[in-house]
């Protein structure tokens, strides 16, 4: 990984490099069942617990904001179904990492207003622990206003902190990282003096961590997402990855790794929500292909199988 400073590039830029490497895919859409009319969007990855194949899912009236997250599994019929006896939480954009051999699932928790239960004024990251889906309990929450945050366990045992500051600090958004010794030093304090990631975004346009993976050489790919605005107020949302150094924050330049485009076209959940597409996890092949798990348009979930994009961090120092 190379301190060489390189230009701040747009969504349009990594775009263009993006459609011009054409690549092999393979995409699934889920279904799911046993939520009613409600759509499932903003999947995580799957994982495998007590010998099932489980993913956590926002599941969400066609018109609200107000959403639930279920844990799901798969049936014979190769449909999600909700997973039985399992407690659900009032959250939105799920996340789930292992963390010395604990189970800590994340989400956003709107916040209404005190005279208009129907009005969000702000939002906040809630994180739970423990070894059993059955028994998780809460440990920590990020700052107002604060999404997109992500944990890792690094290779010698501490945890990364990725984290997302706004306004005046960090605009429409920007990707913060931080080191702590333990889940036990998880705080308010910890997640604001995340140091910035410099020189990824420029200023009109954002984007935050969806989940971490250490890789074999001991730094951390990211996998997340860049957006932007066009000039009808529309937004844009790719899915992007890129490489950090833990140790000295040194990184790699961002790559879109997937787009709305390689998905069926479908329903959304308003207008300006079709060009989107959210990253929500990945899992890594032996034979250098991924699957990645994504919302599309606010209102469906799908898998595509890509070609590994953390593979080439692998053979930095």
């Amino acid at each position: 990984m190379t301190k060489e400073q390189r230009k701040t590039e747009t969504c349009k830029q990594l775009l263009d490099t993006f459609y011009a490497s054409p690549r092999t895919t393979k995409v699934e859409k889920l279904s799911f069942s046993g939520v009613g009319h409600r759509d499932v969007y903003n999947i995580t990855a799957p994982f495998r617990y007590d010998g099932e194949e489980v993913i956590l899912g926002r599941v969400e009236e066609r018109d609200s904001e107000f959403s639930q997250v279920f844990f799901f599994t798969y049936d014979n019929n190769h449909i999600w179904t909700p997973r039985e006896h399992t407690h659900t939480y009032n959250l939105q954009d799920p996340c789930w990492t292992i963390i010395k051999g604990e189970l800590i699932i994340g989400g956003v928790e709107v916040i209404t207003a005190a005279d208009n239960p129907e009005k969000i004024v702000s939002w906040v990251t809630q994180f739970y622990r423990g070894f059993q889906i059955d028994s998780l309990c809460h440990f920590s929450s990020g700052p107002g206003t604060m999404k997109d945050i992500r944990l890792i366990e690094l290779a010698d045992g501490r945890v990364g902190v990725f984290t997302r500051p706004q306004g005046a600090r960090g605009g429409r958004g920007q990707i913060g990282f931080t080191i702590i010794d333990s889940l036990d030093e998880l705080s308010e304090q910890t997640f604001n003096d995340a140091e910035m990631l410099r020189d990824q975004f420029v200023p009109e346009e954002w984007g935050g961590a969806n989940e971490a993976h250490l890789l074999s050489n001991g730094h951390v790919g990211v996998l997340g997402h860049i957006a932007c605005f066009d000039i009808l107020g529309n937004k844009h949302y790719y899915a992007m990855t890129f490489a950090i150094n833990p140790e000295t924050c040194e990184k790699t330049p961002m790559k879109i790794i997937a787009a709305r485009t390689d998905f069926p076209i479908g329903p959304g959940k308003r207008p300006e929500l079709e060009d989107v597409i959210f990253s929500g996890g990945l899992i890594r092949s032996a034979n250098g292909r991924a699957v990645l798990s994504v919302g599309v348009s606010d209102a469906e979930a799908y898998q595509i199988d890509i070609p590994d994009p953390f593979i080439e961090y692998e053979q930095f120092d």
